[in-house]
């Protein structure tokens, strides 16, 4: 049988449509250029910063364990999507050029409102 229907024949219809809480939001694309944010209300009224554009990194040293902030020049690479190193788009696990040298971003931008990154040997 036909998948959606009855043994009848007959239509199975929805018995409701999606409440604005279920429903999902458009993707939130962060890309490089001056920061850039805004403010998104969540349930309760809970506030989230959201990154629009950003050029500025917080850094990590693994090895000295300190943390600075640094230009980002370029993103070189990103794994998840090769199409978005060419569009300066930052999201998670991209690596960037920055004037520390090349890092790799552990967090997700358009969600947290900052950009946070790991320096790459």
């Amino acid at each position: 049988m036909d998948t959606g229907r009855k043994v009848s024949g007959g239509k199975y219809h929805a018995s409701r449509k999606r409440k604005k809480f279920e429903v999902q939001k458009q993707p939130n694309i962060v890309k490089l250029g001056r920061v850039k944010s805004k403010k998104s209300r969540g349930l309760g009224g809970n506030v989230k910063s959201i990154l629009l554009t950003s050029d500025i990194a917080n850094i990590i040293d693994k090895k000295t364990k300190k943390s600075t902030q640094a230009k980002i020049k370029n993103v070189l690479e990103t794994p998840s999507n090769r199409f978005w190193a060419r569009q300066n788009i930052l999201v998670k696990g991209s690596i960037v050029e920055t004037e520390k040298g090349k890092a790799r971003i552990t967090n997700r931008p358009g969600r947290e409102g900052s950009v946070q990154a790991v320096l790459v040997e």
